[in-house]
């Protein structure tokens, strides 16, 4: 198996040489931010999109961002190569840095600490993906700051627990009686041929994925409504989606044990999904 190469403060390393301070404001306060960007063949998905994400995830929380797009873009460009391979995702962490004394108190003269890795998936089977997943509703408990990308995810960690001890795949949560998102994705419902998915807003991560499904189905003539929805609302939706950088566009077959439909992936996501598989192929060849 290849050696795995990491980013770690302008080195390249052998992951296992990768070492950061046990002092790090990341390791002691999830004080820091990530993303993940998908990669085909040597082609990041929406970069550009996902670089004015971080941007405003660093500039919530009040950390400078240490370089300017061209940079990252190069970096991006070295670590891929140094970790060859098709459909990729490249993780990209930045947290606070070090400092000698434990105190909640920012300093000025941090340095942050820059990780990035590959992650290797493997191409999405849809086959498999259209036999979908069951979820059950929870109540979304985490903090009023959700569109920050922070890597501060022990409330979502939980939250995926409980779906798990539930015996299903995922949650989708619930603030004051309408749906925000899913513990790591955004919801799409389709009701009468029009897709609906809630709005943006500090209640739940602003998609890449999310803005490109509304992209594409605009431009293949499938009605969008950007709306809250109520959590009643999905007991009479037609098909519900939960979309991600790494799961694609998942259909929901089954909510809190009871079927969506006729439990099957519906004709909306069966369209949505081979638009989809064409964009990123048209992608991987450009």
């Amino acid at each position: 198996m290849p050696e795995k190469i990491v980013f770690l403060n302008g080195e390249y390393l052998p992951v296992e040489q990768a070492t950061v301070s046990v002092l790090d404001r990341g390791f002691l306060f999830g004080d820091g931010i990530y993303e993940v960007i998908p990669v085909f063949g040597l082609k990041p998905l929406r970069v550009d999109e996902h670089l004015q994400r971080l941007q405003n995830s660093l500039s919530r929380i009040s950390l400078d961002n240490p370089f300017d797009d061209e940079s990252w873009k190069q970096i991006f460009d070295c670590l891929l190569e140094k970790n060859p391979g098709e459909d990729r995702a490249i993780y990209l962490q930045i947290t606070r840095g070090a400092h000698p004394v434990r105190d909640l108190k920012i300093q000025a003269e941090n340095r942050p600490t820059i990780f990035m890795m590959v992650l290797q998936v493997g191409v999405v089977d849809v086959t498999e993906l259209e036999k979908g997943i069951k979820t059950v509703t929870i109540d979304d408990f985490r903090w009023h700051a959700c569109d920050i990308k922070s890597i501060s995810l022990v409330a979502n960690v939980m939250l995926r627990e409980q779906a798990t001890q539930s015996g299903v795949v995922d949650a989708i949560l619930v603030r004051e009686g309408y749906v925000t998102e899913g513990t790591a994705s955004n919801l799409f419902m389709v009701k009468n041929d029009v897709l609906i998915t809630p709005p943006t807003s500090q209640h739940l991560l602003p998609g890449i994925t999310r803005d490109l499904v509304l992209e594409l189905a605009e431009e293949n003539g499938i009605a969008c409504e950007v709306r809250q929805i109520a959590e009643a609302e999905l007991e009479s939706a037609d098909e519900i989606w939960l979309t991600s950088s790494t799961r694609e566009i998942a259909p929901v077959v089954n909510l809190n044990g009871k079927d969506v439909a006729d439990a099957k992936a519906g004709p909306m996501w069966k369209k949505m999904i081979n638009i989809y598989q064409q964009y990123k192929q048209e992608l991987r060849q450009a």
